[in-house]
């Protein structure tokens, strides 16, 4: 899961681009990366860890240009290296860098088509490098020195006519413009939105909706699902559909867990689906333990605190906030080894012992995945006092492994997966627990709003893989990919500021 952001504005959009990553950081800590474009040359920094770590004062000054991209990654398969930092860059035709969100399930049968067919080199294990060099060819293919806008959107066509998955991706092509594209089911997320400035109207494409809120940016909708959006050097903007196989079924755990609650994707609110997903989650408490002991409900920050309000409010229960979270620390489940998550649980969370002294609790996730983080915060539940600790997830079990970008472990890494509720609730050292039914966190988004979805990317609950090319020969390859000690590889060496045009 990544964080993308282009801009094509009147004026230079270096500090605008680091501020619309710092906003999107939550989808990635692994890496950042701006590329800017000004006359004939890009401008590029990337390098691993936090926006706020990548760039300086003097990498800053570098990254002129009144048109850029950038990019926050979180590692998918393979390892860490800053080798696998976007945004990446082909110098055929034209000059084009391109940055990614998502991940291709047909990646090594292209890789193969571009070696035998298209005469090109891949450098790194990213698809992301993988998807700039057909986009490329394919924008080669229209033989055009200053494609218009037709020539861009049918290279994009071809894209989606080669590549399977889920994308979102937004590229820049020296000296023409910045278009933005997205998968055919409308997986990863993609909005774009308008600017009125003294010079003309900027734009800005974003993985969500809040990246447009901070720089001043009026939503203008979400991309749709094949369809790519292309601003030109004039500041025009132009629009295509490119898919005659679209269908909107977007990936239902960004709404769970990884997109912001200020953010909307799809014209869904976040923050009122999570809302919904509590108040649905109470309602089943309700049902199957109408003599509940709760005395108080503790959300699990951050995530989860939207969920846990409307469920005690639906409860008649008292809300607390029970655990202090080091905001220094960064997401677990990101994290790329399950060392580093274990480590970090408790330099991440702290309890306050007086909301727990005695009292029945509630505890409240997001979800549960492997499990080794609510055992370790049911055991501090304890610890401070807790008489009876009960846990419950606004998402249903995580039983499945993830295609299309999240990096879901292997199956066996699952902690629901052939398991039941009970056994699961025995494993993690609660006195009961309930999962949210995957029906009510369908309706939680789909409720109240006008667009008309074609249904949700449900695979890591439900194993039901919408682009429909996923069997177990593929889901045995990605689990050996996504074994954590694959994830310890050597750390790239630093990157240093690369004027793409230049020896300097």
């Amino acid at each position: 899961m990544c964080g993308i952001v282009g801009i094509a504005a009147k004026s230079y959009v270096n500090q605008e681009l680091y501020d619309a990553l710092t906003v999107l950081q939550h989808r990635g800590q692994d890496a950042a990366g701006i590329v800017t474009c000004e006359g004939t040359r890009f401008y590029l920094r990337k390098d691993n860890g936090l926006v706020r770590d990548v760039f300086r004062t003097r990498h800053m000054q570098r990254l002129v240009g009144n048109m850029g991209i950038g990019h926050v990654r979180y590692p998918t398969a393979g390892s860490s290296s800053s080798a696998e930092a976007q945004p990446f860059y082909v110098n055929s035709p034209y000059g084009i860098t391109l940055a990614h969100n998502g991940n291709l399930t047909n990646v090594d049968e292209i890789k193969e088509e571009l070696f035998k067919s298209d005469l090109r080199h891949i450098n790194t294990n990213s698809d992301s490098e993988v998807l700039l060099n057909v986009f490329a060819h394919e924008l080669y293919k229209q033989q055009k020195l200053k494609p218009m806008a037709d020539d861009i959107f049918n290279a994009v066509e071809r894209v989606h006519q080669r590549c399977r998955g889920g994308y979102a991706v937004i590229s820049m092509i020296l000296g023409h413009g910045i278009v933005g594209f997205r998968d055919a089911n409308g997986i990863r997320p993609m909005v774009f939105g308008k600017r009125e400035s003294d010079a003309g109207t900027e734009y800005m494409i974003a993985s969500e909706s809040v990246a447009l809120d901070s720089q001043g940016y009026t939503l203008i909708r979400d991309v749709a699902p094949g369809e790519a959006v292309y601003i030109d050097a004039n500041g025009d903007l132009h629009t295509r559909q490119c898919s005659d196989k679209a269908a909107l079924t977007p990936c239902i755990f960004e709404y769970v867990y990884f997109a912001r609650p200020d953010s909307k994707m799809d014209g869904s609110s976040v923050y009122k689906s999570r809302l919904k997903m509590g108040e649905k989650l109470a309602e089943k408490i309700l049902r199957e333990r109408p003599d509940h002991d709760i005395d108080v409900v503790i959300p699990i920050p951050d995530t989860s605190r939207t969920s846990a309000l409307q469920l005690a409010n639906r409860l008649g229960v008292k809300f607390r906030e029970g655990f202090i979270k080091n905001r220094y620390i960064g997401r677990t489940f990101i994290m790329p080894g399950q060392v580093e998550r274990k480590k970090s649980v408790k330099q991440k969370l702290n309890a306050i012992d007086l909301e727990f002294m005695g009292k029945n609790v509630l505890l409240v996730d997001d979800s549960i995945v492997r499990g080794t983080t609510c055992s370790q915060i049911i055991e501090m539940a304890r610890e401070a006092g807790a008489a009876k600790v009960y846990f419950c997830s606004a998402a249903p079990e995580v039983r499945y492994p993830n295609v299309y970008g999240i990096d879901m472990p292997s199956a066996n890494e699952l902690i629901a997966n052939g398991r039941t509720c009970n056994e699961i609730c025995d494993l993690i050292g609660a006195d009961w627990m309930v999962f949210q039914d995957l029906e009510d966190l369908v309706d939680s988004v789909r409720e109240g709003v006008d667009t008309e979805f074609d249904g949700f990317e449900c695979s890591v609950f439900n194993s039901v893989y919408v682009t429909g090319d996923i069997d177990n020969q593929y889901l045995a390859r990605i689990e050996k990919a996504r074994n954590d000690s694959a994830k310890q590889g050597p750390e790239g060496a630093d990157n240093a500021i690369i004027d793409l045009h230049n020896d300097e």
